[in-house]
């Protein structure tokens, strides 16, 4: 037999990326919006580990390079996103990416 990884149905709290590419850059804008169960109001963000002043807010555009998380009750913690502040970077889409897939990659400076 085998074992999900989580119960049938369960959700997560998840953390989306825009423009949707990893790894996120500081100068392309981006927009973080966290998607759980509750309420924005509900929502509490972390940046590099620590509480962080977005509170009540879903979405925010990134002003400073770093790691973020957001936490919705019900749904619990985010997958951490970082935002570096790189000249050059080597982008792949943000989304899961399976063996054999084809890949568009960017690089961007």
């Amino acid at each position: 037999g085998w074992c999900p990884l989580s119960p049938a149905g369960a959700q997560t709290t998840q953390l989306l990326v825009e423009p949707p590419w990893r790894p996120a850059v500081l100068w392309d804008r981006v927009t973080l919006t966290c998607q759980g169960s509750g309420t924005a109001a509900a929502t509490t963000w972390y940046k590099d580990g620590q509480r962080w002043g977005q509170k009540g807010r879903d979405h925010f555009i990134v002003t400073e390079s770093g790691t973020y998380r957001c936490d919705r009750p019900g749904t619990g913690l985010s997958p951490p996103v970082s935002v570096l502040n790189e000249l050059v970077v080597l982008q792949v889409p943000a989304r899961a990416l399976l063996e054999g897939d084809t890949v568009t990659l960017r690089c961007r400076g």
